[in-house]
């Protein structure tokens, strides 16, 4: 009987002991491993054929900007599109890594690396890589899953929906990342609503809005008399969530000594409830949820790494829309149906002119201020056809907005800091009011004041 050949990966790396070390591990693990010193011998083991995965440092000279590695990156993409590539760098140039995952590569390590999760990271992206070697279309997909409420046709949103395919049906974790008001939410319940957990129920959770006082209770529940005020027992997140999935919003927020409370859990399986005596099994799919990059606050310090490393072994990034301008015609149209029914208004289109201004717009807000401008016009003209006319007229935004809010220059950090001080000056320093305006939880405005040293306003007046 003919045997199945084990699957190669190709080490590039030009410091030898990295070399000896990962090779020593993936034979262990069961797969053959070749090793090469810089970008040439790569492509040329590549063009040889026979690579299942590729491990690719990011810097091959004393230079250490990771130019070098970015540019075998973008070849191997040209030369062989379909070829995992898994980059391993150090925390100190994680930014450079998120970039290269940014331009196609599959995922990242850090050096050094941990043996058992990284051979789970390259057994988890051959399989995803083996899964979607034919690439499937919209409607090939929508035959097999349960993808209502999510819109479009983009090549960028079927390989995200062709990924939540493939990994409905097991139990492992997933990260989803992209900016605010990206959809995070609808890839998070059509993940669910496609796994074996369907039936049961799904918890979602803003990580973000949970205060660290009451983060054990909340998430784990607690018995009568732990506490003061605990006068009968409560079931926490966790145990609502059991047997079907817990979707962890804003994860990006939560702080330290939570994150440490969470991470136990995962590792366990178990939590206990305040102040009960024993533990219970936490049967759950987590998915959680970011418009941060979870990686650079590991390397800020600011989020754990082995608690990353649990939360991201299926990583899905999800498109802006500016990155996916085909699917506005459809979304807008799909959302001046959806209000319009929800209104009781009739029919609603919009003219080719009004879809065509729309799809040359910047959409910073992503879907959500699409959304907004789309049900906002809608109902201020009153008009069974909506026209490109309708939307200035009902303050939509223009191809100047972006020059209108006076950000030219300014780096991302800097906006943030920018509309935090000026909501806090529009509601005369209300911490409520203006965490309500930037669309935050009071705790996560309370965390960002204190990134960008702010100083935080005294207890709230009245609302």
């Amino acid at each position: 009987m003919e045997s199945t050949r084990p699957q190669r990966i190709l080490i590039v790396d030009d410091d030898s002991a990295v070399q000896v070390s990962l090779a020593l591990l993936l034979k262990q693990s069961g797969f053959d491993a070749l090793c090469c010193d810089g970008p040439q011998q790569a492509l040329a083991q590549l063009a040889a054929g026979g690579i299942d995965l590729v491990l690719q440092d990011m810097n091959f000279s004393l230079q250490t900007s990771g130019d070098e590695g970015l540019e075998l990156l973008e070849r191997i993409k040209e030369r062989h599109p379909a070829m995992p590539v898994l980059l391993m760098t150090a925390w100190g140039s994680i930014a450079l890594a998120v970039k290269g995952v940014k331009a196609g590569a599959a995922n990242f390590f850090t050096k050094p690396w941990h043996n058992s999760q990284l051979v789970e990271l390259i057994r988890t992206t051959l399989e995803l890589a083996a899964s979607s070697s034919s690439r499937q279309s919209r409607q090939a997909l929508d035959s097999q899953y349960d993808f209502s409420g999510i819109v479009g046709n983009h090549p960028a949103l079927v390989r995200v929906l062709a990924t939540v395919g493939q990994v409905t049906h097991t139990r492992a974790p997933v990260l989803i990342l992209g900016e605010s008001g990206t959809g995070k939410e609808l890839i998070a319940d059509a993940i669910h609503r496609n796994s074996l957990r369907a039936d049961r129920p799904v918890v979602k959770i803003n990580m973000g809005a949970i205060t660290p006082s009451l983060f054990e209770s909340e998430m784990f529940g607690h018995v009568r008399g732990a506490f003061t005020d605990a006068k009968t027992d409560r079931k926490g997140h966790f145990a609502s969530a059991h047997g079907g999935t817990l979707f962890l919003d804003e994860i990006g927020e939560m702080n330290r000594a939570d994150q440490v409370k969470l991470l136990r859990v995962l590792q366990d399986q178990r939590y206990q409830p305040v102040g009960a005596s024993h533990a219970e099994q936490a049967d759950v799919r987590v998915v959680s949820a970011t418009n941060r990059e979870l990686a650079e606050l590991v390397a800020a310090g600011e989020f754990r790494e082995d608690l990353f490393y649990r939360l991201n072994l299926i990583t899905i990034r999800l498109p802006p829309l500016r990155e996916r301008r085909s699917d506005i015609p459809p979304l807008a149209r799909h959302i001046a149906s959806t209000v319009a029914t929800s209104y009781g208004l009739g029919e609603v289109g919009l003219d080719s002119a009004a879809l065509e201004w729309l799809s040359a717009q910047p959409w910073p807000g992503n879907i959500r201020q699409l959304r907004q401008t789309v049900e906002r016009t809608l109902l201020l003209a009153g008009k069974a056809q909506l026209t490109q006319a309708d939307f200035l007229a009902n303050g939509a935004v223009d191809e100047g907005a972006a020059h209108k809010l006076g950000v030219d220059g300014m780096t991302l950090e800097q906006v943030e800091r920018h509309m935090i001080e000026r909501a806090l000056g529009q509601h005369d320093r209300n911490i409520s009011r203006a965490a309500k305006a930037l669309g935050l939880s009071r705790t996560a405005l309370y965390r960002r004041l204190e990134r960008h040293g702010l100083a935080a306003p005294g207890a709230d007046t009245a609302p």
